[in-house]
């Protein structure tokens, strides 16, 4: 049950976060330093993929925080801030290294940050939807 848990209300904190931080406290810095001809018009956006992106997102950050042995609210902010970080690094890096979606290292920083800060707050929801574990 915590996964499932984990997953949706996790998957809802990403869908909104990520529409808070990049779609409207981001956006001016977006089109500055992103190769925004990339994006699809909003009308266009593939709502399904959407979805099942976010999902996917969720469920690996609740199997890690399970599997780390999260338990409290601060367990699950260090392990996701730490896995949010180190995955939009991951990824910027390779879309810097290899394409022209990334205009320069400024764009790389402030990305990994929203990430980090995003993935604190829905892993400190995912962890907070399971619950107090019941003593033995």
């Amino acid at each position: 049950m915590k996964i499932l848990k984990g997953t949706i209300f996790g998957a809802i904190a990403f869908f909104f976060l990520g529409w808070l931080v990049w779609g409207i406290l981001l956006m001016d810095f977006s089109m500055n330093n992103y190769n925004t001809e990339i994006y699809l018009p909003e009308d266009e956006i593939i709502w399904w993929a959407m979805i099942v992106s976010n999902l996917a997102l969720a469920l690996m950050y609740t199997l890690i925080l399970k599997w780390a042995g999260a338990k409290t609210l601060v367990d699950g902010v260090k392990i996701a801030a730490t896995i949010g970080a180190l995955y939009a690094l991951s990824i910027d890096l390779g879309y810097y290294s290899m394409t022209n979606v990334i205009l320069n290292l400024s764009a790389i920083v402030v990305d990994t940050l929203a990430y980090l800060a995003i993935s604190a707050i829905t892993g400190l929801i995912i962890v907070a939807t399971w619950g107090k574990d019941k003593a033995a």
